[in-house]
């Protein structure tokens, strides 16, 4: 697979919203950061795969991990909107994990730990740090909005759900039509998207 340059690629820019990278070139993106071996990088991959805000990954514990349900639960109290957030994850998010259960797994570890500072998390420019490395003019956050993009044009998942993976904040009447669809199991977690998008 063919590496992204900076001049192949045209990064999304819009008033207010942060540099994404389109679609239908992350594919090629996350093939090449995982030719690149940091801990920085596996952040990033771990962020873009699930699809989390930077802070939610770079503060994340192992107690927070599930590895045999295979879910990650993000407690309110890190999260933007205060609500625990639970994240499936996909195989390769999970064989992300593996790869940092060699740097220990204590409960209250960081998955992701400073480079200089083991008992503090990644710092916050650090995945940036690997953008700019790799010559790729996007955002962290913006992978999020080209995981929404990839929903909104190629995906059939309900709109609420693609907002509930993103964690984003809710109507009432919309928590209520997505709470009826998870009772009636019609939920599949847009999480699974992440795979089909990555193979697209």
């Amino acid at each position: 697979m063919n590496k992204l340059t900076a001049k192949q690629v045209t990064s999304i820019k819009e008033p207010g919203h942060h540099a994404a990278l389109p679609y239908k070139h992350v594919p090629t993106f996350i093939a090449d950061l995982r030719e690149r071996e940091a801990t920085a990088t596996r952040a990033l991959e771990f962020t873009i795969l699930t699809p989390a805000r930077s802070g939610e990954t770079r503060g994340m514990k192992w107690r927070e991990v599930d590895r045999v349900a295979g879910v990650w639960t993000v407690q309110p109290e890190r999260m933007k909107a205060f609500n625990e957030h639970r994240v499936p994850l996909m195989p390769r998010a999970l064989a992300v994990l593996d790869e940092r259960t060699n740097f220990g797994t204590d409960a209250d570890a960081y998955v992701f730990p400073g480079q200089q500072k083991k008992d503090r998390p990644l710092s916050d420019m650090a995945m940036d740090m690997v953008l700019r490395r790799m010559k790729i003019d996007v955002t962290v956050h913006g992978f999020r909005s080209s995981f929404r993009d990839w929903c909104g044009e190629e995906s059939t998942f309900p709109r609420e759900i693609a907002e509930a993976t993103l964690a984003h904040v809710l109507g009432d009447e919309t928590e209520r039509s997505l709470s009826s669809r998870r009772r009636a199991g019609e939920t599949p977690p847009a999480h699974d998207g992440v795979g089909k998008l990555l193979r697209a």
